[in-house]
C-alpha cells in the first residue's frame, strides 16, 4: 500500500515538473483508475499554493 502511494506521488511530482519519463508514463496508464493520481495531483497543487501564501505573507511582513 506504502509503496503504491509512494509511486503514485513520484510520478505526479515528475507531472508537476515535466520530467515524467515514457517507461513511468506507459505504466502509470495502465492502472485501472485514474482516481489516485487526480486526488494527489489536487492535494500538492493545495501544498504548493498554501506554501506560496506562506512564503508570500512571511516576506511582505
Amino acid at each position: 500500500m506504502l509503496s503504491r502511494i509512494w509511486q503514485v506521488f513520484h510520478s505526479t511530482i515528475a507531472a508537476f515538473f515535466g520530467v515524467q519519463s515514457d517507461k513511468n508514463r506507459q505504466k502509470d496508464f495502465q492502472t485501472n483508475s485514474p482516481l489516485p493520481y487526480i486526488l494527489m495531483g489536487i492535494a500538492l497543487a493545495v501544498v504548493l499554493v498554501a506554501s506560496l501564501i506562506l512564503l508570500v505573507s512571511q516576506v511582505v511582513s
